[in-house]
């Protein structure tokens, strides 16, 4: 099985087609969401469609669960409450329905999903280093783990220490462990605009990275004539 590990869309649909296209390219038989298929981007509603009608394992994001519920979004910044709050005026009692049932974490057989992570995936703790790593880790039993959450791809390898490591492709190694980041579909924060998602071949035993380019100048201009913070849009280009 080739697995196609994705995430953090953020309502850009054309992120979300040039990384569905290239996993079509690539052979993967089997697509699993690693969460927050929703926020900040002007197409919430089309994402949604496009994720259900895969028909894979899905797992809870903050921004998911923000959608999903009318609580306060004081603890936003300002334009991410902006977002958030047009973002739930645009679904449907249904998709938020759908959004509130999903699950935190999710075990696909020698591995496990999680949008933030294993230690307290409801908290949204973010994993930036070794040390925050390390509280993961005490929850993971399987070899891997794939989260999202940070928007920026990374890997941390726990064998005698936790090391983080830069990659493009690896192969898992018995007796240890991988917290793997999948990075983000719809906003990469770590310099690169291009969507970002993982390939786990369970047969070869690597995971492998992949950048993929899409429509940004188009995905921009939806921002801006939705009324969403121009920012949003500026950020894309970023990659931050």
């Amino acid at each position: 099985m080739r697995y196609g590990i994705f995430g953090d869309i953020h309502g850009n649909l054309e992120a979300l087609e040039a990384v569905l296209f290239d996993m079509q390219d690539q052979g993967v038989t089997h697509p699993l969401c690693l969460g927050d298929i929703v926020g900040y981007g002007a197409d919430p509603v089309a994402c949604m469609e496009w994720v259900q009608q895969l028909n894979c394992p899905i797992v809870k994001g903050n921004h998911d669960e923000e959608a999903a519920n009318d609580g306060s979004l004081e603890h936003f910044s300002e334009r991410a409450a902006i977002a958030m709050q047009w973002t739930r005026d645009q679904l449907s009692s249904e998709q938020r329905k759908f959004l509130k049932e999903l699950r935190y974490r999710r075990q696909m057989g020698d591995f496990i999903l999680v949008h933030a992570s294993l230690d307290s995936p409801g908290q949204w703790s973010y994993i930036n280093n070794a040390l925050e790593a390390a509280a993961s880790f005490n929850y993971q039993i399987d070899p891997l783990c794939f989260i999202g959450h940070t928007h920026v791809p990374q890997v941390f390898v726990k064998n005698a220490e936790i090391d983080a490591i830069e990659f493009s492709t690896f192969t898992v190694e018995p007796k240890r462990k991988y917290l793997v980041n999948a990075g983000s579909v719809g906003q990469p924060r770590d310099g690169d605009w291009r969507a970002s998602y993982v390939i786990y071949d369970e047969e070869a035993r690597t995971v492998e990275l992949r950048r993929v380019a899409y429509d940004l100048a188009k995905s921009q201009a939806k921002i801006v004539a939705v009324g969403l913070p121009e920012s949003l849009a500026d950020r894309l280009a970023e990659g931050r």
